[in-house]
């Protein structure tokens, strides 16, 4: 994630746009998500955890440098130090609720097993495996809204013709006549 978003990210929104680079990134996201919820209780770094990881940062490096472009793009230079706090501070909260809401999810789910008499690290497997799949869940309604609301670049206007017509010289024709 930081590799891609201190290095490549801006080349790639000044390449692609900022509107392009968020549904992939996200969906990178979610993907990512959906398969640490197939992590097994004894699964290794390597095969479970690694790429995984690198899905999932890839996704984000991409991503949130886009969305941070987007929201700060209509901001006016007397109001960018304003945006820039709310966009930052939105994110915080965002995330410390998002981590709240599945870290709850996960130990209900996690307890509600370990009653029922699982092992624990299985127990504990399977209350993670609910935070993945909701958090994936929620990720995929990010990719609809931002797919919904982020309007599509502008189109290159085409050389409109001129709207004026041409200046005439006095006692010239408006039009030539071929004779």
């Amino acid at each position: 994630m930081g590799v891609l978003s201190v290095r490549y990210s801006e080349r790639l929104i000044m390449r692609f746009g900022a509107r392009t680079l968020v549904p992939p990134g996200l969906a990178m996201i979610a993907l990512g998500l959906i398969l640490f919820a197939r992590s097994p209780v004894d699964g290794s770094y390597v095969e479970h955890v690694l790429p995984t990881m690198l899905l999932m940062g890839a996704g984000a490096g991409s991503c949130f440098p886009a969305l941070m472009t987007l929201a700060m793009s209509g901001a006016t230079r007397s109001d960018a130090g304003l945006a820039s706090g709310l966009v930052n501070t939105s994110a915080q909260v965002g995330a410390a609720l998002g981590l709240a809401v599945l870290a709850t999810l996960s130990a209900t789910r996690t307890e509600d097993l370990i009653a029922e008499g699982s092992a624990t690290a299985e127990a504990l497997n399977s209350g993670y495996h609910l935070a993945y799949l909701v958090g994936a869940g929620l990720v995929l309604a990010a990719i609809a809204v931002a797919m919904t609301v982020l309007e599509p670049p502008p189109e290159p206007e085409a050389e409109a013709e001129p709207t004026h017509p041409e200046p005439q010289i006095a006692g010239e024709p408006a039009y030539s006549e071929a004779g």
